[in-house]
């Protein structure tokens, strides 16, 4: 009987002190939640989150929309997916480089999981990460990357694209296959070390295949896919994407396999032949666990080229679409072109003299807006930033739209207006919301290679060519809608490339 009421009591005992932690910690949760403000934002569905309350087809202007009512740090959910996005120039600016650490993860959504399994440069986060982006740093700028040796290249792939150019007669055609062959032949010959001919039927597949992929990578499909990965294998798009990446990854291991069978250390070629340098000697050295194995290289390769030919490729083609739409502004460029430069080779140290070239270059950077969300970011620590706690491992989206459309910084931000880099005096002037290749740690690693690539093929291009629709289609009805994916592409059109020689 003592034993009985000694264990009814100790049982009573245990039972209130567990009903005394666990009112402790729901007040101190409470107390904690109180103290720690955390960004507003619409009220969330169950399961669906804010899926209904945004456009998936454009989401980036939905958000911009919502920066609005919710100001320049806000909340949403894609799914059960919270995710803090950030608007403004003066927050993006903020957040990307002077809390640079805190937002500096890469948020692997589901889609860039299947891609990469977290290998290469674009989707992979830790030491990993560093290393490979260190390495193809300077790798790429040991073989030229942003020097003379590539601007030699590039002037060099000028020829041939305005030789492709010349081929279509005056008549009207999709230069958007052309112009990428040109941008993917600049990064091949840095990544490859050698360029292919327009007409090789590799080079064909290869650009196909990285366009319909960045561009089913932004679709409202694989969107829902990220919030819900289940839905994957009854989703059209996702088998789509899962098939282009089977076959580019048999492919690239073909195309290192073969390399690796040339492979000279003595002799490197291009980052290819770096990587596999670098591979050998450690394991020479006995080091077995590094960063330098087959699925980094192979995932690094895919990265640069994708990357290295879209975003170029894209931007090129919205100039000359722009170019045709707003004759009065390609008669100037072509006006100060033929003033200072005349028939020679546009070289980039003629940049600092064609203040309105460069003006329409970067103003069609802006307008583009060929990334208006950036890759997503992902919080490494809990952080307060602008009043809110945001917990580690939070996705964050910096809302580049958001940036280049900055009412507070451009004064006629929806307008194509090289003024916006030009002083009173008509010479160029940097604005510090020109943000198109993103900031921070994260930011493009090759925007000096896509500043001298855009400079170059531009130039030389008004330097041979005028830039009209085709017949019987006027520059009002040009349409600069753009053709959403990953990135923003203009929809499918034709122009006219009539020879000025």
């Amino acid at each position: 009987m003592f034993e009985d009421l000694l264990q009814s009591s100790a049982s009573a005992s245990l039972f209130g002190a567990i009903v005394l932690l666990l009112l402790y910690l729901l007040t101190s949760s409470l107390s904690s939640h109180t103290k720690r403000r955390e960004p507003p934002g619409p009220k969330p569905l169950p399961l669906l989150g804010n899926l209904l309350q945004v456009d998936l087809k454009r989401l980036d202007s939905s958000l911009f929309h919502l920066s609005k009512q919710y100001g320049p740090v806000f909340t949403v959910y894609l799914g059960l997916k919270k995710v803090v996005v950030l608007a403004g120039y003066r927050t993006v600016k903020q957040a990307l480089v002077n809390h640079a650490d805190e937002f500096g993860d890469r948020e692997v959504t589901p889609i860039f999981y299947d891609f990469d399994k977290e290998n290469g440069i674009l989707f992979s986060n830790g030491d990993s990460w560093k290393e490979m982006r260190r390495f193809a740093m300077s790798t790429l700028k040991d073989f030229g990357m942003g020097k003379r040796i590539t601007e030699g290249q590039i002037i060099e792939e000028c020829y041939f694209l305005i030789e492709e150019f010349k081929q279509h007669k005056d008549k009207a055609f999709n230069n958007s296959r052309t112009l990428a062959y040109a941008a993917s032949n600049i990064i091949s010959s840095l990544v490859f070390g050698k360029r292919f001919e327009y007409s090789d039927p590799e080079l064909y597949t290869f650009v196909d295949r990285d366009r319909e992929t960045i561009y089913l990578t932004g679709s409202m499909s694989i969107l829902i896919y990220n919030a819900f990965p289940w839905l994957g294998p009854y989703l059209k798009n996702w088998r789509a994407l899962m098939k282009n990446r089977e076959i580019n990854v048999k492919n690239m291991r073909r195309i290192i396999a073969e390399m690796k069978e040339m492979l000279n250390p003595e002799m490197c070629r291009c980052f290819i032949d770096a990587f596999l340098s670098r591979k050998q000697n450690l394991e020479e050295s006995g080091i077995k666990d590094s960063h330098y194995h087959d699925d980094n290289l192979l995932f690094s390769v895919t990265n640069l080229f994708a990357a290295g030919t879209d975003t170029t490729a894209t931007t090129l083609q919205w100039s000359l679409l722009l170019m045709a739409k707003y004759p009065h502004v390609q008669d100037k460029v072509q006006e100060e072109l033929s003033r200072v430069i005349g028939s020679h080779q546009v070289r980039v140290e003629d940049r600092k003299n064609l203040p309105y070239t460069n003006a329409v270059i970067h103003e069609t950077q802006r307008l583009a807006n060929i990334g208006p969300m950036a890759i997503p970011h992902k919080t490494s620590q809990d952080v307060t930033f602008q009043g809110y706690f945001i917990k580690a491992g939070t996705t964050v989206f910096p809302l580049l739209t958001s940036v280049l459309y900055d009412e507070s910084e451009w004064e006629t931000p929806h307008t194509f207006n090289p003024s916006h880099f030009l002083d009173a005096e008509g010479k160029f002037t940097k604005r510090d919301a020109f943000m198109p290749f993103s900031a921070g740690r994260r930011m493009c690693l090759g925007e000096s290679l896509a500043r001298m690539e855009l400079f170059l093929f531009f130039t030389s291009l008004l330097q041979h060519f005028r830039f009209t629709p085709s017949p019987g289609v006027t520059e009002g009805e040009l349409d600069l809608t753009p053709a959403v994916g990953l990135t923003l592409n203009p929809a499918p059109h034709e122009l006219c490339a009539v020879s000025r020689q």
